[in-house]
């Protein structure tokens, strides 16, 4: 198996499953807490906003740092900076205390934002080119061990123990993945070099460079910008679908999560097989994504919306590896970092509007008509861009065949 033979990328999988499960507990308990303390979901959208925001203005500074210092360095000490925020949470007693959570919500979110493209960038260091589709298809299996392990678990903990054993249990598994990084073997001489010759390089000439290089970047840019918007959509019906339509309540916002990690955990089993047609591949996995979601907005049984969510996961892990795996490969190695932070900004930018605009869109449609729209949309979003792709290929046939005559 891939993981046995990738010694230094199983290490990093390892800390990504310590470090995310962590989180999710906490997450969970820090909501949870919120809407104990004030009674409202209004402490609870500021907290989420609050999420989003370091995205916006350090994960363009996290992809420059990945690519101009040492990898390691940057995970492990994020890792341990946050440690210390993760246990201010213990102090907040009452709503005289939420700053602390608003606070410290917002220096988590900035290390997760300076943390993630350096981590995505180290994976074609620590793999094999050959291996990257399999290895993005395990990324996808990473988060549904977290959300099942995480937020499904973690409302249980919170419940039995007690928000406090969360946050303590999140410190302690930043420790722990810190602890595991540091043991990685990176090929950091090589990025040394590539981090000098890009201090000169401004963000915005790397960006433009790296788009004008490649046509399948120009796409997953485009699709990029519109899953985010969609994927604001879905990530406000989970909820409200559990709660207001299946009258299942916070243990429904868990079995559909856990649906979800079930349906990314199994989408391993097809992703890893693939070996071309990445491009296409994702593309036709998110129409059917959208058919998915399509479907969900109709039935009325709680099995069926369950194996919906599943599948919705299911298809949207292959997608994700498969866009991944071009990345990696389209854009060149010491652009990766930046390139990773600014998708990452763009994308979380763009979810944060889209779940706004849900929200609002919620009291003037019914929960099942706006999941329609988006089931729909994101059906239309792939024949878009597979038309697009088709006339491309076409185009560069015709000048091909014309080259060839003129001979």
């Amino acid at each position: 198996m891939l993981i046995r033979q990738e010694k230094q990328y199983r290490k990093l999988f390892l800390a990504g499953v310590v470090n995310g499960i962590g989180d999710r507990f906490s997450s969970v308990a820090v909501l949870a807490m919120l809407l104990q303390l004030t009674g409202s979901g209004f402490a609870v959208g500021i907290t989420l906003a609050i999420r989003l925001i370091p995205f916006v203005i350090f994960g363009p500074i996290g992809g420059r740092f990945a690519d101009r210092f040492p990898r390691k360095m940057i995970l492990v000490t994020t890792d341990l900076i946050r440690i210390v925020f993760a246990l201010t949470f213990l102090f907040v007693d009452s709503k005289e205390d939420l700053w602390i959570v608003y606070v410290s919500s917002f220096l988590l979110a900035v290390g997760e934002a300076i943390y993630a493209p350096a981590r995505k960038s180290a994976i074609p260091l620590l793999v094999k080119k050959e291996q990257l589709m399999k290895v993005n298809s395990l990324e996808q299996v990473l988060i549904g061990i977290v959300l099942i392990g995480g937020a499904f678990s973690g409302g249980i903990v919170a419940f039995i123990f007690g928000p406090h054993i969360t946050f303590w249990f999140n410190a302690v598994s930043f420790l722990g993945a810190a602890a595991i990084v540091s043991t990685i073997a990176f090929p950091e001489h090589k990025q040394d070099m590539e981090g000098k010759l890009l201090e000169k390089e401004s963000l915005w000439f790397v960006f433009k460079k790296v788009i004008s290089m490649s046509v399948p970047v120009q796409i997953l840019l485009i699709c990029e910008v519109l899953i985010a918007f969609m994927n604001g959509i879905d990530n406000v019906l989970i909820s409200v679908y559990a709660v207001n339509e299946y009258h299942l309540g916070d243990v429904g916002v868990g079995l559909f999560y856990g649906a979800l990690g079930i349906g990314l955990a199994l989408s391993y089993s097809v992703a890893n097989r693939l070996r071309k047609n990445f491009l296409v591949t994702g593309l036709l996995c998110l129409m059917l994504e959208g058919t998915f979601l399509f479907l969900l907005s109709w039935t009325h049984f709680v099995v069926f919306a369950f194996l919906l969510f599943c599948g919705v996961a299911f298809m949207s892990g292959i997608g994700n590896a498969c866009f991944d795996t071009v990345l990696m490969k389209e854009i060149p190695e010491e652009h990766h970092g930046t390139m990773f932070g600014l998708l990452a900004t763009i994308g979380n930018t763009i979810l944060g509007i889209s779940m706004f605009l849900a929200g609002f869109a919620l009291h003037y449609l019914l929960p099942r008509s706006l999941g329609l729209i988006g089931g729909a949309a994101y059906i239309l979003i792939a024949i878009f861009l597979l038309a697009a792709i088709s006339t491309k290929a076409y185009r560069k046939r015709r000048i091909s065949q014309k080259d060839m005559s003129s001979v």
